[in-house]
């Protein structure tokens, strides 16, 4: 693990591993109708992922770079859960009107996602200020990294992209997918790529003139990261099955009487 391809790597599986948990959690979840069980069962990721970061701090060590990394993926991991869920979402609960566009939709759909947005924030805000003056930033530049790829995909959802993986959706966002757009991309795309590009040039940057074996590992983590971001990206354009990087961790469909597979989740 104090190898920078070893940590880049690392970052990759841990991306992979943990999406198609918190998928495949939900989706189970979405079966039986637990979805506030779940957010509680996973309060001790979260409250694991603040005592690294805590750890983290004033570690200037590969080690502690890799408590503020998992840290920051674990914080961010939970509030992600808790949204997927449908527990944190949104005051408003419902679709977009039929034939509404411009700014009412676009209201309606910060609604649709305020309470995870402002969650999002405060976890931002409040990782920014224990980080002040810390010998080890790992944990808030992970997270922010991945709040402004979040932010930049989802403006690119609404605005519109060829793209766009719907049976991911969890039934209880369902009513989401009617403020996503598909069609061609529009100004919001090379807006996004041009700022992601660039975090990941500056990352890639630091990695290549680092001095020291811990500054290597930790931009190694975050190249990776933000190397992820953009791919994440691209991937609303280029079509490549990409969905099959965690469809196999998806339950099963149900099976009704008659041996048909079914799902009474809107077909998720």
């Amino acid at each position: 693990m104090t190898q920078p391809w070893i940590a880049a790597l690392f970052a990759l599986f841990i991306w992979w591993f943990s999406t198609g948990v918190i998928m495949m959690a939900v989706r189970r979840a979405d079966r039986v109708d637990g979805h506030v069980a779940l957010v509680i069962a996973g309060v001790p990721v979260l409250v694991i992922g603040v005592a690294l970061v805590s750890a983290s701090l004033q570690a200037q060590t590969i080690v502690g770079v890799y408590q503020g990394f998992l840290g920051a993926l674990a914080i961010w991991g939970w509030i992600e859960l808790a949204f997927l869920a449908g527990v944190l979402t949104g005051p408003r609960r419902v679709g977009a009107m039929s034939g509404e566009l411009g700014w009412p939709r676009f209201v309606n759909a910060v609604s649709a996602l305020a309470y995870h947005e402002v969650l999002l924030l405060v976890a931002a805000i409040g990782l920014s200020v224990v980080s002040d003056g810390a010998l080890n930033q790992i944990a808030i530049a992970t997270f922010l990294i991945l709040f402004l790829a979040r932010v930049c995909a989802k403006l690119n959802l609404f605005f519109g992209v060829p793209r766009i993986n719907l049976e991911f959706i969890p039934a209880r966002l369902t009513h989401l997918k009617t403020f996503f757009k598909q069609g061609p991309v529009t100004l919001a795309f090379p807006i996004a790529i041009t700022v992601l590009t660039a975090v990941l040039a500056v990352c890639a940057e630091r990695l290549w003139t680092a001095q020291t074996d811990v500054s290597q590992i930790g931009f190694a983590l975050l190249t990776a990261l933000a190397a992820l971001a953009l791919l994440e990206h691209w991937l609303m354009v280029i079509p490549l099955p990409d969905a099959k990087l965690w469809r196999w961790m998806l339950p099963a469909p149900r099976q009704d009487d008659f041996g048909r597979k079914t799902d009474r989740h809107h077909g998720l």
